[in-house]
């Protein structure tokens, strides 16, 4: 099954908002084995809509559209898709009224007319029950092509897709098996990964897959196998990594399961009870909000110190002022001392810290731009490493918190 992604609105195309709801959706559907194979935005206006849809429907089993059925004259995505389907009756949904009084009472907002156009679809569509928001999701079949529709609101978009839209798929068509293992590898660029496990690559069966994922400081290998035996499959999976990991062993962190570094983090110090602090200076806190975006982060994340200003680094860390004058607030020792310190106040198992300059001046020192030094300490042992992520300043301090939450994770996987 192929499927096809369109999300409708301006807002979109003139960056107001991000478009995470492809992304989402797009993993879903792979849990299931339908594969995307296009995915794109277009403006909430007739005519792009009449085209897209005209488009897709060349293309895709299965094109699913988010975006476009607010109750508001901006949002015509409902009558386009009824002129589409040449569908001019309208059914009126009483559940669906009943859904909107019951969230609009909870917020003490009157019903009216506008808000029961929305109970309104074309006769045409299977109604999907929408229980977050006042829009319910749509579903046509088409000469053999489903066409879904969704809001754009991300929360009632990913409760539609969960309740009704994946159960639905899996009921009515016979979906082959899609398998994804990602392995995480750090401190290597791809060329170099790639020139070592080309024997590898090369004797790779046609229906498993390999690609390249690189961001910064760390390539994932993310492994891609199709078929109609889970089984098989995942034990085919399996036996790649185990010969992948006799080329790349010294640099793979194991398998990503799908989640972030700060989840990875997160997951590792809740298994092991241990507890961690951050103290950051040219970064300015991305570190810790990064590690707190995962929920449950307070089982194990106790607070971070803020040291931007260099007479910070002495009042707060107690990092000595001779330390600073014979190294530079840029240095290994100075990094050393922050982790140690901030270890020490807030009485955590680990720590973080990282002090740079990330551009465009080098506030006073002769350090480089791009140089960056980050501590990790554990007990009585401090690992420091140097590194230089170049320029621009968002680079650098993207770069330097990748690093940091990679650097921890090895610390913690090796003791």
């Amino acid at each position: 099954m192929k499927a096809e992604i369109i999300t409708i609105g301006d807002e979109i195309l003139i960056g107001q908002i991000v478009d995470t709801n492809s992304q989402w959706i797009g993993q879903e559907l792979n849990k299931i084995g339908v594969a995307v194979y296009q995915i794109s935005s277009i403006q909430d206006e007739r005519q792009h809509i009449l085209n897209a849809l005209s488009e897709a429907q060349n293309r895709a089993d299965i094109v699913i559209l988010t975006g476009g059925l607010g109750p508001t004259k901006d949002d015509i995505t409902k009558k386009t898709l009824a002129e589409y389907f040449k569908d001019s009756a309208i059914v009126e949904y009483p559940e669906v009224i009943q859904n909107i009084e019951r969230i609009l009472k909870k917020v003490n907002h009157p019903f009216n007319k506008v808000q029961k156009y929305q109970a309104q679809l074309p006769s045409k569509a299977t109604m999907l029950m929408n229980r977050f928001g006042t829009a319910p999701g749509m579903w046509f079949y088409e000469n053999n092509t489903v066409f879904i529709s969704l809001p754009g609101v991300p929360y009632e978009m990913k409760g539609l897709i969960t309740n009704e839209v994946l159960p639905r798929l899996e009921k009515e068509f016979k979906l082959p098996v899609i398998i994804h293992k990602t392995i995480m590898t750090y401190g290597t660029g791809e060329s170099v990964i790639a020139e070592r496990i080309v024997d590898w690559e090369e004797a790779l069966p046609t229906h498993i897959k390999l690609a390249y994922l690189p961001s910064f400081g760390r390539v994932r290998l993310r492994l891609s196998a199709k078929g109609n035996n889970r089984e098989v499959l995942e034990q085919e999976i399996e036996q790649k990594i185990i010969e992948l990991n006799e080329y790349i062993t010294d640099i793979t962190l194991g398998l990503e399961e799908g989640d972030s570094i700060e989840k990875s983090v997160g997951r590792l110090l809740t298994i092991n009870n241990k507890t961690l602090c951050t103290a950051e200076s040219m970064t300015g806190g991305k570190i810790a909000s990064t590690i707190v975006s995962v929920p449950g982060s307070s089982a194990y994340y106790q607070g971070s110190y803020i040291t931007y200003n260099v007479s910070l680094k002495e009042k707060l860390l107690d990092v000595p002022k001779e330390v600073i004058i014979n190294n530079s607030s840029v240095s290994f020792d100075v990094a050393k001392a922050m982790a140690v310190n901030a270890r020490k106040k807030l009485k955590t198992d680990y720590s973080i810290a990282v002090t740079g300059n990330a551009g465009p001046t080098t506030d006073n020192n002769d350090i480089d731009i791009g140089v960056v030094y980050i501590a990790i300490a554990n007990g009585d042992k401090v690992d420091v490493k140097k590194f230089d992520f170049g320029q621009p300043r968002e680079k650098v301090i993207n770069r330097t918190v990748t690093k940091a939450l990679e650097l921890l994770q090895r610390n913690i996987l090796e003791n």
